[in-house]
């Protein structure tokens, strides 16, 4: 009798007092559309598989398809970004609308007012289940097994869906990508720090642990970081006579020169000293300039990992690096990047340009336009020391210009940390000596 009475009450509680009302033209529109947006859903379900596990035959089929419909599709795939952002946001805004019109078809048909819960299981587990059924499961199910159909069939919706939600995916792309951004650094820094450490616990020989220090931190070096400035390039005007051609190349020595017509910044070739060799008897009037060869530009956030392989793939020896405005900003040579794994390359001919002078134990006086990098091993000190002050700094100078804010005057001096600046030699337009004294902490 007991147990009769409770499974009463159970049904009571389950149940309640559930109403059935009648069906109206707003049901049955409610319920037609309710199935085309299942139907809508299936279809971006199986797209999202369709498009992303083409194999490499479909591909290939793709590509030598010469109808529309293959080359919009190939189009689509060379931007996943994009076409995934799209999937993704149609698909949310198709199951949002079903559950929104099957909240109201069920309230329509019964009134779950007296039987609350009945009526939260109705609307959360029935219609979820059906939802991933039949617009989830059974729809990628099928694109699995005749993706490149399935793919062919959706191309043109989907191109059209792409357009119309273009800024919406513009924004998803975009904030994602920053969040990935901050994430690779994030784990950059991480291996960087790890990597390091296990250097320093590891390896005992000083040059090996200068090499493979050097190894670790490569990939995260900018061109500008270690190209050599413009106010130090020595370049040849286009127009210059042969003889002064001539004479430039015999007192310096370098074995290749940026050609350039009128201003620096406007970089015509590169000329190789070795060219010039059978024709170093001829006139003046002799037209050198057939000789230059086409100069390579890069930006000044080139990785250097990246220039490297670049100076291998097309067999050059000399970059030049322009700024964001297109001018000239330096140079940078494969000998640059290599010293930065090796440290200093010096051959028979080269003569040593002293950038810096050991006074003491903790006294240094550097030339103003040593980079920072170079700074850093000199005086063996982690590169991370000035992030907070160097701002875009590449250079000793430019580290004190941001320090500073303005051009010191001789003599003066300053501190910074546990480092005493002060300026030995400086004019109205460059800083070109400083005398550093690193204090024990």
């Amino acid at each position: 009798m007991i147990m009769n009475t409770g499974f009463q009450v159970l049904t009571v509680l389950l149940l309640g007092d559930i109403k059935f009302l009648p069906i109206t033209v707003g049901v049955v529109i409610g319920l037609l559309i309710m199935i085309l947006l299942l139907v809508c859903s299936a279809l971006v379900s199986g797209s999202e598989v369709a498009f992303f596990s083409l194999s490499p035959s479909d591909n290939e089929h793709l590509r030598e398809g010469k109808n529309k419909k293959s080359k919009v599709l190939i189009n689509m795939l060379n931007k996943p970004q994009r076409l995934l952002a799209t999937i993704l946001i149609s698909n949310n805004f198709v199951n949002v609308s079903i559950i929104i019109l099957s909240t109201y078809v069920s309230n329509s048909l019964v009134d779950f007012s007296n039987a609350k819960l009945l009526g939260f299981v109705f609307q959360a587990v029935v219609v979820t289940f059906l939802l991933l059924l039949f617009g989830e499961i059974i729809p990628k199910v099928y694109a699995t097994q005749f993706g490149l159909k399935f793919a062919k069939f959706m191309v043109f919706p989907m191109f059209v869906l792409e357009k119309f939600f273009s800024p919406l995916s513009s924004v998803l792309i975009y904030s994602t990508s920053i969040i990935k951004r901050y994430f690779e650094r994030k784990k950059k820094k991480f291996s960087i720090d790890v990597l390091s450490d296990a250097i320093d616990l590891t390896v005992d020989k000083h040059d090996d642990k200068r090499i493979l220090e050097g190894i670790v931190k490569f990939g995260n070096i900018d061109a500008k970081e270690i190209m050599k400035s413009r106010i130090d390039v020595v370049a040849i005007e286009i127009n210059s006579p042969l003889s002064e051609l001539i004479s430039i190349i015999r007192s310096v020595g370098y074995s290749r020169f940026p050609v350039y017509s009128e201003t620096f910044d406007n970089v015509k070739g590169i000329l190789h000293s070795k060219d010039l060799l059978p024709y170093i008897y001829e006139k003046d009037d002799f037209k050198w300039q057939k000789l230059i060869q086409a100069p390579y530009f890069v930006p000044e956030t080139k990785k250097i990992n990246h220039l490297l392989e670049e100076f291998q793939k097309r067999k050059i020896h000399l970059a030049i690096v322009i700024d964001e405005y297109g001018g000239t900003f330096g140079i940078v040579t494969l000998e640059d990047i290599l010293e930065e794994i090796v440290g200093e390359l010096n051959d028979e001919f080269d003569e040593t340009e002293n950038l810096y002078k050991k006074i003491d134990k903790n006294i240094y006086v550097f030339e103003g336009k040593t980079l920072l990098n170079d700074f850093y091993k000199i005086i063996d000190i982690e590169d991370d020391v000035f992030d907070d002050i160097k701002g875009d700094a590449d250079s000793l100078a430019g580290l004190i210009l941001e320090i500073r804010a303005e051009i010191p005057q001789k003599g003066e001096k300053f501190t910074y940390s546990n480092f005493l600046f002060y300026i030995e030699e400086a004019d109205k337009r460059r800083i070109k000596k400083i005398r550093i004294t690193i204090n024990e902490k």
